[in-house]
């Protein structure tokens, strides 16, 4: 049986970050992207609401909700601002859920605890200068020091590397085996050898952090490891179905805001007489949201359900972040051009829109990969198997286990 009705409780937490977005996000987000400021406070208030782990389970201090609740959470944020929606993205997507699939009971209390609280920040190192869509060319290094591991290297394009407190990072501890030679662990920021420094003139998401991480010598206890040695190229990729998840569902929340400000212009705007939303091809670009956001849904949900059911859904989580970022930027583009000479100018919030649209389809696998993973589940060369550890199936259990 299909249903594609939202929950009462879904609705009410819809409802809850529209309201919230409106009221804590709206009113400075101009200001807070002409300064390139990230408003920390914002995440605390998230926190305040229990949405900074909404899909962790009860048992390791989150609100036990099911995974397309936090998928509604996403889009709302990014319908006031992708840098809100890429913080939940790592905090949650990358590092936290990450840590309930793969971590130890220690790691989860330790670690995942006090971030599904919102009490620390997570955040996730992965991206290289020279690594990016080829992982294998990492050149972080963790050699064995006593009963840990002396990391050094740098990881760069890092949502908020700045400001996070846990870091997931990844490392060669062999590098021998080139993917398999790859190891996670968990880094914390006050550390000796840690060090950060921000990315500075960005094209969009200029009210998020961004910056580079630095390991200079810096010793990680051996429990602090994030699986085994070898298993890191497995886990970040488990990692990204999550990441990606939350991206496609942002996307969602791009296109629901250029359609309402487009909808909105059209109404206003006049031209040769009428309203140009009588016009048939600024109909033709609202139609094409329309529809876009209706399609990007719909993929996202049902990567959602997959993952509520315990089940890997790599295949349709790409699909859903490919389709659903590519329509964003066109969403932004179009509403752009349905504002004419406006659009141009930050008077009006579609050219942070186009700005902010374009690094989702870079980041977390670029247009490209996901097109060639695409074809490559098509032409049968690419299949998914269960992992080992799976994230929890939803409802979660009352223990959490």
């Amino acid at each position: 049986m299909l249903d594609f009705s939202l929950t009462e409780e879904q609705m009410a937490v819809r409802d809850m970050v529209r309201d919230f977005v409106d009221k804590e996000i709206m009113p400075y987000i101009k200001e807070w992207d002409e300064n390139h400021h990230f408003e920390r406070s914002v995440l605390d208030k998230l926190a305040g609401l229990g949405l900074m782990g909404v899909c962790i389970p009860q048992a390791y201090g989150g609100a036990g909700m099911d995974y397309n609740t936090l998928a509604l959470v996403c889009e709302e944020l990014e319908r006031g601002d992708t840098a809100f929606r890429t913080a939940v993205s790592v905090h949650t997507g990358l590092n936290s859920m990450t840590l309930l699939q793969w971590g130890t009971e220690e790691q989860k209390q330790k670690y995942l605890v006090p971030q599904a609280k919102g009490e620390k920040l997570g955040a996730f190192g992965l991206t290289e200068p020279g690594a990016g869509s080829d992982v294998a060319a990492m050149q972080t290094t963790a050699v064995r020091d006593g009963e840990g591991y002396r990391l050094n290297g740098s990881k760069i394009w890092i949502s908020l590397a700045d400001v996070a407190d846990h870091f997931l990072v990844f490392a060669y501890t062999d590098k021998t085996k080139k993917h398999h030679g790859i190891t996670a662990f968990i880094v914390e920021r006050t550390w000796p050898g840690f060090s950060s420094r921000p990315i500075k003139g960005k094209l969009g998401i200029r009210a998020g952090n961004t910056g580079e991480i630095i390991f200079e010598d810096l010793w990680v206890p051996e429990e602090n490891r994030l699986g085994e040695e070898g298993e890191g190229f497995k886990i970040a990729m488990s990692a990204l179905d999550n990441g990606r998840f939350t991206v496609a569902a942002g996307a969602c929340g791009t296109i629901q805001a250029c359609l309402e400000a487009s909808l909105k212009y059209s109404h206003e705007r006049e031209t040769f007489g009428q309203e140009i939303g009588r016009h048939q091809l600024v109909q033709q670009m609202i139609a094409k949201m329309a529809a876009n956001l209706e399609i990007s849904r719909l993929l996202v949900w049902k990567a959602g359900w997959l993952k509520n059911q315990g089940q890997r859904c790599t295949r349709e989580v790409s699909l859903a972040k490919w389709v659903a970022c590519d329509a964003a930027w066109e969403a932004a583009s179009d509403a752009v051009q349905i504002h004419g000479a406006y659009g141009y100018s930050n008077e009006y919030p579609v050219e942070r829109y186009l700005r902010n649209a374009k690094a989702p389809v870079i980041y977390e696998g670029t247009r490209e990969i996901h097109t060639i993973m695409q074809a490559e589940y098509a032409l049968g060369y690419r299949e998914d198997k269960p992992l080992n550890k799976m994230l929890p199936s939803w409802p979660f259990e009352v223990d959490g286990e």
